[in-house]
């Protein structure tokens, strides 16, 4: 049976990911700093900047899946993300593993019309330029035929297990769920594409699976069309059996608090995401393995379903 190592397991695609392989009876390793894992899963602990430490845990692994998620600071991301991907690559060289790096859409930058897997890279951002440089330093190592790899991109995401990443969740299900309105950034009538969580849990499998699929950006599958931020927090009031209210968080205002917060720093450079369409396509995808992505009404029916469990646990009843 091929081993799966799942490196920066936790999270909104770790944990799902992981789930969806041992119920299909997968041998599963989980990597993460703290050691977590499920049941079932063989956990390791692990600092993916220590190349010898991810040189152990990718040992045996036939598909290696770098699913990591740094602090959402620019220092870091620089420090730590090159260091990472060298790390990784050359683990999976050395040991002969196909590495799956699970990327999202910052190095394409501000995009008029659909994003597709043939999208320049034009970066709008700082952060978005270190996603551009390891993405490529990856794709040049494939092309000097030093590893065998992929990247899978997602759109922003929503879904069970996200809540601590995604903004729509944070935004509207947390808000709508404590009588608060909606909140959106920059526009309500901009319509934004999102992946859920669940889905790429199914696609990440399937991807290890075909030999031809190496070698390649995809695009995991994403509904379309996508919902405006109004429609968005319309759905999840009625999944939440609230009333629809929602507001738009100017630009400025984010900018401002930026010099005051760091976290409103790192998030005012990529207003760009929220001021315009952001359309994500996932066609090529779906045309290839026929997954369709789950519908908007349906994702965000089991998003609200997960949050309320996840409320009655945290109660005790």
């Amino acid at each position: 049976m091929p081993r799966h190592i799942l490196l920066g397991y936790g999270g909104a695609i770790g944990t799902p990911l992981a789930a969806e392989l041992l119920s299909r009876g997968e041998q599963v390793r989980t990597v993460s700093r703290s050691g977590a894992g499920p049941v079932g899963a063989d956990v390791r602990r692990a600092d993916l900047t220590d190349a010898s430490e991810v040189a152990s845990v990718v040992e045996g692994g036939s598909a290696v899946y770098l699913l990591a998620g740094l602090k959402y600071d620019l220092k870091t991301w620089l420090d730590q993300w090159p260091r990472i991907m060298r790390n990784v690559i050359s683990a999976c060289s050395s040991k002969g593993a196909r590495l799956l790096f699970f990327d999202n859409v910052y190095m394409y930058g501000a995009v008029d019309g659909p994003m597709t897997e043939e999208t320049r890279v034009r970066p709008s951002s700082k952060k978005g330029q270190v996603r551009a440089t390891i993405a490529a330093h990856l794709q040049s190592e494939v092309a000097a035929g030093r590893v065998t790899a992929l990247i899978a991109r997602s759109a922003d995401f929503y879904g069970p297990h996200a809540d601590k990443s995604s903004l729509p969740f944070i935004l509207a299900v947390q808000r709508l769920a404590a009588g608060k309105g909606a909140q959106v950034f920059c526009r309500a009538d901009a319509r934004h594409s999102y992946t859920y969580t669940l889905d790429c849990a199914k696609a990440l499998p399937m991807l290890a699976a075909a030999p031809d699929a190496f070698g390649q950006v995809w695009h995991l599958p994403t509904a379309a069309p996508p919902l405006t931020g109004r429609e968005f927090a319309g759905q999840v009031a009625r999944a939440l059996g609230v009333e629809p209210r929602v507001s738009a968080i100017p630009g400025w205002t984010i900018k401002l608090a930026g010099i005051f917060s760091p976290m409103m720093r790192e998030l005012g450079e990529m207003l760009y995401q929220n001021d315009r369409d952001y359309i994500f396509d996932s066609s090529k995808f779906e045309r290839r393995f026929g997954l369709a992505a789950t519908p908007y009404a349906e994702g965000i029916a089991e998003t609200v379903r997960a949050f309320r469990r996840s409320a009655e646990g945290r109660s005790g009843r």
